[in-house]
């Protein structure tokens, strides 16, 4: 082997032993992950949305939204990640 540094690019006779291409980083589906980062930015649009208009009930509704539509989704993504997660490929 030349001692220059290749990077496995689907060569399979590059990879190490313990190396695998198909898995994805730390095991979590990426599907989850766009979710996690679309849903996170829509709640806080949506909150700051509540907050601005300054009345009572939208600020209410923001407060009610931060204390439990967050950690519902929260919960129901870790779970979406849990049962989608790549066992097959481990993260190292």
């Amino acid at each position: 082997m030349s001692p220059e540094a290749h990077g496995p690019v689907r060569d399979e006779r590059m990879l190490g032993p313990t190396e695998d291409l198909d898995r994805q980083p730390d095991g979590v589906p990426h599907k989850v992950v766009g979710l996690t980062a679309g849903f996170s930015v829509v709640l806080a649009v949506l909150v700051a949305a509540l907050f601005l208009t300054g009345h009572r009930i939208g600020v209410a509704a923001g407060i009610l939204i931060c204390a439990f539509a967050i950690p519902v989704l929260v919960a129901s993504l870790r779970k979406k990640a849990a049962t989608q997660r790549d066992l097959l490929h481990p993260s190292r």
